[in-house]
C-alpha cells in the first residue's frame, strides 16, 4: 500500500485515514507540506550577521569591472544582498543539487551557531575552508525530499526578492525533485507566474534501465507574468494583415490615408466602391489609385481595422511599437488593396522542447580545452544559457547565479556580450567547498588547483574558469569593442564591526568597554567601506573615489555619498558639506569622545539638508 508511506516511512495520519472509523471531517485544502517547513521559514526570517569583504588580489580589474564573484554559503550571501539588490536582478539561473541520493543538501541549522555546528560535524577544516558544504542526503534517511525542500525554500524566497518586477528565474532539475520543485515554485512565485517547463535533450549515450533518460528540465517562472508579453529574439521582418472581417467585436470604421502610401497594385489600377472577399473595404472619399507604387491622393477607406491606434500614430509621424514591443516599419496596401503592416521581428515563440545543444561530453570537452584539464564533468551548455539570456534580458541587466558551480552562467554572459554588443553583468556565488583527492572524479581538479598554487576548492576553479573565459573572449574581439571581462571578488566573512551581546564579553561592563571602539582589530579600510555600502543599500559596483581622507561614492542614480573612516575635524566637515552629498557616514570612534564636535557635525549637516549617520 504505497499511499501510507512518505519518504520511506509510514505516515500514520494517512494510515488512520484509510483504516480508522474516526476520520476527521475538517475541510481539506490543497497545499505542499513537509517535515521542517516551518523551521525553513524561520531560517528565512533570521537576519545575517555576515558581510561581504573585497579581495582585490583575486579580482580582475577590480576598480572598473561591474561583474561580481562572491565566495561563500549562498543562503547567507543572498541575505547580505537583500538591501542593496532588492528588485534589481533581471534574470536568475541556478543549477542546484538534484537530490539523486548521491549528492548533497546543505546543512541549514535552525538553532545552533553555524560555525560551531560545522566544526562539530567536521565540515570546516583547520584552514577555515568548508570541507563538505553539503551532507549526503540518502534516500533511506526518512526525510529525503523534506531535506531538499528545506534547503531550497529560503533561498528561493530570498531570490524572488532580488528579482525586478519583469525578472525571471530558470532552475535546472531532473526527475528526482522536478515534481516537488514545481509545487515549491508555485508557492514561492505563485502558480499564475509559471511560464514554462523546458525540456533539455542531453543526448546521452548508453544507459541501463527500463527507459533511457535523455532529458532534464528547466523550470521557468516570472516574478510577475503580466510584465511579459513576448520573448526577445529573431531577426528580419514580419508582414501581417491589418484588417479583419467586420463583426460586433471588430466593427467597421473610417480612416483617412495620406497620398504616397505604398500600393503594390500595377500602375494605374484603381479600386472603387466595396471590394474584398470576407474582409470588405469600402472607398468612402477620394481616389484609391496606384501610381509608381504609391497611392495617388488622400483617400478615406472604411473597413474592420485591427490596428487603428497604431495607424493613427504611424501616419502622424511617430515611432510605433506593437504589444510585443516590435517596431512598425510601415503600413502598405497589397495588390488587392488589403492593408498590411510590416514590423521588425524582435520576438519569438520558442518551443518548450529546447534545441539540441549537443551531448554533455561535448561541453565537458570544450571546458577541458579552456582549462587544459578535466576540472568539471557535464557543465551546462553555453548555447542553452546564451538562449535564456537573449530571451529575457536587455542590453545592461544584472544576472545572478547563486549555485555557480563551474561558472557556465558567467561565461555565457561574457559570450553574449561579445556576440550582441550587450553590457549585461553577472553576480556569481560559489562556496569554497574542498575537493576530495580520494574521489577519482576530482583528482584532476585537485591537481589543477595545486599547480595554480591555490586551495583545492570548487570556488578557485570557478574563478579561474571566468578569468580564462575573459581572456579568450578578448582574443575573439576583432572589432576591439569595449568589453568588461573582469570581476570583483568578495568573500563572505563575519562583520567587521563588533556585535552587541558578543559571546566573548563576560559582563555588561566588558560589553560596554568593547563598544568604545566598535570596529574589530586589524580591519582594513576597504573592508569597512564595502560593509557600510551594503548597510546603506548601495551596490557593490558603486563608483568609489578616495581623496583627502574621504571616500566619495557615486551610485547608479548619480547620487553622491561621503564616508569618513580615518579622520574628522572642522575643516574636513566643511569640505564635505561644500560638495552637498546625499548622505554622510562617519565612524563614531573618529570623534574620540569629543561630543561637541559630533553635535556640531550633526547640526551643520542638518542645516545643509544632508543625512548624517554615525556608526
Amino acid at each position: 500500500m504505497p499511499e501510507i508511506f512518505s519518504e520511506g516511512k509510514i505516515d500514520f495520519d494517512k494510515f488512520q485515514q484509510l483504516f480508522s472509523d474516526n476520520i476527521s471531517t475538517k475541510p481539506d485544502r490543497y497545499h505542499l507540506n513537509w517535515a521542517g517547513k516551518s523551521q525553513a521559514y524561520q531560517q528565512l526570517q533570521i537576519p545575517t550577521q555576515k558581510t561581504l569583504t573585497p579581495c582585490v588580489e583575486e579580482s580582475v580589474d577590480f576598480e572598473q569591472t561591474q561583474n561580481i564573484f562572491i565566495e561563500g554559503e549562498n543562503l547567507e550571501v543572498l541575505k547580505a544582498l537583500q538591501k542593496s539588490y532588492f528588485n534589481s536582478i533581471k534574470m536568475i539561473y541556478i543549477d542546484p543539487p538534484y537530490n539523486t541520493g548521491n549528492d548533497f543538501v546543505y546543512n541549514d541549522n535552525f538553532a545552533q551557531n553555524q560555525t560551531d555546528y560545522q566544526a562539530q560535524t567536521g565540515e570546516i577544516g583547520e584552514d577555515g575552508f568548508l570541507k563538505k558544504a553539503f551532507r549526503k542526503n540518502a534516500k533511506e534517511n526518512g526525510h529525503f525530499h523534506s531535506n531538499w525542500l528545506n534547503m531550497m525554500l529560503p533561498r528561493l524566497h530570498l531570490a524572488r526578492n532580488l528579482l525586478k518586477d519583469d525578472g525571471v528565474i530558470f532552475i535546472s532539475i531532473d526527475d528526482n525533485e522536478q515534481a516537488q520543485l514545481k509545487l515549491l515554485c508555485d508557492e514561492v512565485f505563485g502558480e499564475e507566474n509559471f511560464v514554462a517547463e523546458l525540456i533539455w535533450d542531453k543526448q546521452h549515450s548508453q544507459q541501463q534501465g527500463l527507459f533511457k533518460t535523455y532529458h532534464e528540465y528547466v523550470l521557468l517562472y516570472a516574478k510577475n507574468i503580466n510584465n511579459h508579453k513576448n520573448i526577445k529574439g529573431g531577426t528580419g521582418v514580419i508582414d501581417a494583415g491589418a484588417i479583419k472581417k467586420i463583426s460586433k467585436s471588430n466593427p467597421e470604421s473610417e480612416f483617412t490615408f495620406p497620398a504616397g502610401v505604398k500600393f503594390e497594385a500595377k500602375d494605374g489600377v484603381e479600386l472603387k466602391g466595396t471590394f474584398g472577399d470576407s474582409e470588405k473595404v469600402t472607398v468612402v472619399k477620394g481616389c484609391f489609385r496606384a501610381i509608381n507604387g504609391r497611392t495617388l491622393e488622400e483617400v478615406t477607406l472604411s473597413a474592420g481595422w485591427t490596428q487603428k491606434k497604431q495607424m493613427t500614430e504611424f501616419f502622424a509621424g511617430n515611432e510605433v511599437y506593437d504589444t510585443k514591443g516590435q517596431k512598425v516599419i510601415e503600413f502598405y496596401f497589397s495588390s488587392t488593396g488589403k492593408l498590411k503592416c510590416r514590423k521588425e521581428r524582435t520576438s519569438i515563440t520558442p518551443p518548450t522542447l529546447l534545441p539540441k545543444y549537443g551531448m554533455s561530453s561535448l561541453h565537458t570537452d570544450n571546458l577541458k580545452e579552456l582549462m587544459n584539464a578535466t576540472v568539471f564533468n557535464n557543465p551546462k551548455p553555453l548555447p542553452m544559457l546564451s538562449d535564456f539570456i537573449r530571451w529575457f534580458t536587455g542590453r545592461a541587466d544584472i544576472i545572478l547565479d547563486f549555485f555557480s558551480g563551474s561558472g557556465s552562467t558567467a561565461h555565457a554572459i561574457l559570450e553574449t556580450n561579445l556576440a550582441e554588443g550587450k553590457k549585461n553583468t553577472f553576480i556569481s556565488v560559489q562556496l569554497a567547498e574542498s575537493l576530495n583527492v580520494d574521489n577519482e572524479d576530482q583528482k584532476e581538479a585537485v591537481e589543477f588547483c595545486l599547480n595554480l598554487g591555490v586551495p583545492a576548492t570548487i570556488a578557485e576553479i570557478t574563478k579561474e574558469r571566468i578569468r580564462r573565459a575573459g581572456s579568450q573572449i578578448l582574443q575573439k574581439n576583432e572589432e576591439n569593442r569595449p568589453l568588461d571581462v573582469g570581476f570583483k571578488v568578495f568573500k563572505l566573512t563575519d562583520s567587521h564591526f563588533k556585535q552587541w551581546q558578543s559571546p566573548i564579553a563576560e559582563s555588561l561592563a566588558e560589553q560596554l568597554e568593547m563598544f568604545i571602539d566598535n570596529v574589530k582589530e586589524n580591519t582594513e579600510l576597504q573592508a569597512m567601506l564595502y560593509e557600510i555600502l551594503l548597510r546603506l543599500g548601495l551596490k557593490l559596483t558603486c563608483n568609489v573615489r578616495y581623496e583627502n581622507n574621504i571616500f566619495w561614492i557615486e551610485d547608479e542614480k548619480s547620487q553622491h555619498y561621503a564616508i569618513l573612516l580615518e579622520h574628522i575635524d572642522e575643516n574636513l566637515l566643511n569640505s564635505v558639506i561644500n560638495v552637498q552629498p546625499q548622505k554622510v557616514v562617519a565612524l563614531d570612534r573618529l570623534f574620540a569622545g569629543n561630543d561637541a564636535l559630533k553635535k556640531n557635525a550633526e547640526l551643520q549637516m542638518k542645516d545643509a539638508n544632508i543625512a548624517f549617520f554615525v556608526i
